[in-house]
């Protein structure tokens, strides 16, 4: 808990920065696949590989995991629907009869309906939600932050000791 607590925070921290925003739209759309996508799988894996090697907000990335994945309950259906529209396809079926029978693809479980379905849409639509997610971040920091800072409880804030010895304690310890 004190770890989700923790990104919670950073999120927080990092959206209000100036800094972040590629890191954060990266960690937005790195959950919408992992809440999209069902379960335990060689794809998981590699979003989490990637989260872990390159500059990716973990904190955005673990709270939309867990926004999407409520999201993707409901859409399970229609995930359904598109992995047997495409696993039905006569022009694929040689393609997937050649992948099951490669020694490390079928831990992607492709075969399965809803993990293709799921699949198919969250990587289709995360070049959108990146774009969509910097968009909204930048004007997040435009419209709330720079009003939040010009008002008389942010400056009445500023001017405290106790916000002063935090700012010189971030900096420390960052």
């Amino acid at each position: 808990m004190t770890f989700l607590l923790k990104q919670i925070f950073g999120l927080l921290k990092l959206l209000n920065s100036e800094t972040g925003t590629n890191q954060i739209a990266a960690g937005v759309t790195a959950g919408f696949i992992l809440g999209m996508t069902p379960g335990f799988s060689l794809q998981t894996i590699a979003i989490w590989l990637l989260i872990l090697f390159f500059r990716i907000q973990i904190g955005a990335a673990l709270i939309m995991a867990f926004f999407f994945s409520f999201i993707a309950w409901i859409l399970d259906p229609v995930f359904h629907s598109v992995g047997q529209s495409v696993l039905m396809m006569d022009s694929l079926s040689s393609l997937f009869t050649t992948l099951y029978n490669l020694p490390i693809i079928p831990f992607t479980r492709f075969n399965n309906t809803l993990v293709m379905g799921s699949g198919v849409v969250a990587f289709g639509l995360s070049p959108f939600i990146f774009v969509f997610s910097k968009v909204l971040i930048q004007k997040y920091r435009k419209s709330v932050v720079e009003k939040f800072k010009e008002t008389k409880f942010w400056k009445a804030v500023k001017a405290t000791s106790l916000y002063k010895w935090y700012y010189t304690y971030d900096r420390i310890s960052s």
